[in-house]
């Protein structure tokens, strides 16, 4: 039987983090695979494992360490997964998303939400960060949304508006800081599926027919979370390879790929949301 978790739950949790740090985070920034490193900007940093937060998930997936990194970024306070829980891994919907529910409770008003993905869009080159202007929850479609089951109405409505998922002046405020700091940032939907197998080429050409510009295994239940707290959403996705629409012998996609073409977006990536967070901390 599921089990669905109260509002008790999340506020133990949110104490649980408060006795270890500090630091009280309006704004959230959840970490794809590979880019941990952007939480090395962080300052007074309190960093706190996921095992010692009651009802935590713990990673099992490389790439995703498993920290909370509480502490000071471009002079807002921040709290940043390194790391974050699939739903390809086992664990129950309710637990995949755990992590943004504690950060509501904690009073984050804004989500930075990464992840490395496989561009559908054929002009993408590994290495792209892409702006997510929208998402296909294809899990959701599925009969795994993250909003299944009991509502609490003092956490959101019972029917969330999804018209506007990823926050757009937060997205007019990225293009800014790209356009200012020469990031090249691309624009388009991402759909998200549930894993772990990565898509045959039939599944890239349909994705492609739906609308689909890049396509992962994360994001959107945390998305639909987070709106349905009321957070304020900006999405970043870092094109970690590019689908092949057509069988390739000479090619195979993995994990590894994935990690490397991580390591690489970290710069432009740290550079983009300390960008944003400055400029919204001067009231742009």
């Amino acid at each position: 039987m599921a089990h669905y978790y109260t509002r008790e739950e999340y506020e133990m949790a949110a104490d649980s983090i408060k006795q270890m740090s500090g630091c009280e985070p309006k704004v959230g920034l959840i970490l794809g695979s590979g880019l941990n490193a952007l939480a090395e900007a962080v300052r007074d940093a309190d960093v706190i494992a996921f095992p010692d937060i009651p009802h935590f998930p713990k990673p099992t997936v490389e790439g995703h360490v498993g920290r909370l990194v509480m502490g000071t970024l471009e002079d807002t306070q921040v709290m940043i997964m390194q790391g974050r829980v699939h739903f390809y891994e086992g664990y129950p919907m309710s637990q995949v998303v755990f992590p943004v529910r504690v950060m509501q409770v904690m009073g984050v008003e804004m989500l930075i939400v990464t992840n490395a993905a496989g561009g559908l869009d054929p002009a993408f080159q590994p290495g792209d960060l892409m702006l997510i202007t929208d998402h296909l929850n294809l899990v959701g479609m599925g009969g795994s949304n993250p909003l299944f089951g009991p509502n609490d109405p003092t956490l959101g409505p019972r029917f969330p508006d999804m018209s506007q998922a990823y926050d757009p002046e937060l997205g007019r405020v990225a293009l800014e800081v790209a356009q200012q700091q020469d990031i090249p940032l691309r624009q388009g939907i991402y759909a998200g599926l549930a894993g772990p197998s990565f898509e045959t080429p039939a599944e890239i050409r349909f994705l492609r027919l739906i609308g689909a510009d890049a396509v992962g295994m994360s994001t959107v239940t945390e998305v639909t979370v987070a709106r349905h707290g009321g957070i304020r959403v900006l999405g970043v996705s870092g094109v970690s390879n590019v689908a092949l629409a057509e069988p390739d012998a000479d090619h195979e996609t993995s994990h590894e790929e994935v990690l490397a073409a991580g390591q690489q977006m970290v710069p432009r990536l740290t550079a983009l949301v300390r960008g944003v967070l400055a400029q919204l901390r001067n009231g742009s």
